[in-house]
């Protein structure tokens, strides 16, 4: 069984240059759940001049259907980012840092150390407020601006966060630079220095053409868990060249063809992609959109 974690209502729209209302992100969330989605990084609490695309995350939590084992995250930078958060019904943070110091300048100011010293702190806090934390390291797979990341840097990031309370760990291809072989040896490690028990999702963009071939490898590796966006909607505002990430209903198409559940109902899923390539007004990167099931 695949659990997907549904980052379109984040990650797809926060690079966007039209800016959904509420009411439309709602929609979009309220129509994945009826495709049988259950968890979704719905929301991000980030500087809303710098990402305006997210500024109104609590009104979007306020809005959402709750209950039938819905789970709804919310991305956290920094000790700000957990001060809103803490004042929503949010059920689960997703801290992030990436693991490049380049990268993590660009996006937040911060060395990657000084950003894990600080969300260490913000972990600890979460989970004493009674909030499931789950670790997302960016850049894991590579930087543009530093080309390879070192496994020993995101490993040692990853063993930093579980310490201070992360349940879990994502493991994230910022800006689409792995290969399958890269993937299949990364979890690997990964497993072997946390154990298999360890929750590990896996987060691809779709930048040179390798996600879905990524998300295999991942599979294959032992990966259960696995990101993607409706309609593979995505970019981060501060990737050179950043795409859309690993498309929603390709990938659950890929895996129903292997005879492996996820949980989804593919047609509504394909109905709720033509939804969402209408209300952003553009032609959207999914495959089966375009080809169709037949």
């Amino acid at each position: 069984m695949i659990e997907i974690c549904e980052v379109g209502p984040r990650d797809g729209l926060q690079n966007e240059p039209k800016i959904l209302s509420t009411e439309e992100k709602a929609e979009l969330i309220t129509r994945l759940i009826e495709s049988g989605v259950r968890y979704f990084e719905a929301v991000s609490f980030v500087n809303p001049t710098v990402v305006p695309q997210m500024a109104d995350a609590e009104e979007v939590l306020n809005a959402l259907p709750k209950g039938d084992g819905v789970t709804y995250a919310g991305l956290i930078l920094s000790r700000s980012g957990l001060t809103r958060a803490l004042t929503t019904d949010v059920d689960c943070l997703h801290v992030v840092t990436t693991t490049s110091d380049s990268f993590n300048l660009k996006n937040v100011k911060r060395t990657v150390a000084q950003s894990v010293t600080e969300l260490e702190d913000v972990i600890l806090e979460g989970s004493a407020a009674s909030k499931d934390v789950l670790g997302v390291l960016g850049t894991a797979f590579g930087c543009p601006f530093e080309g390879k990341v070192e496994s020993s840097t995101v490993l040692h990031v990853a063993e930093r966060f579980l310490h201070a309370g992360c349940t879990g760990i994502t493991l994230a291809d910022t800006t689409g630079m792995a290969n399958p072989q890269q993937v299949h040896d990364l979890v690997k490690m990964f497993h072997r220095e946390f154990g298999e028990d360890m929750k590990l999702g896996l987060h691809f963009h779709n930048t040179r053409g390798l996600g879905l071939a990524n998300t295999l490898a991942g599979y294959q590796a032992g990966v259960r868990r696995f990101d993607s966006s409706i309609s593979g909607l995505g970019g981060c505002p501060f990737a050179p060249k950043a795409v859309g990430n690993v498309c929603t209903e390709d990938m659950v198409n890929m895996f129903h063809q292997m005879g492996i559940d996820t949980g989804t109902d593919l047609s509504t899923l394909l109905q709720t992609s033509s939804w969402t390539e209408t209300i952003m007004g553009r032609p959207l990167d999914g495959m089966l959109l375009k080809a169709g099931t037949a």
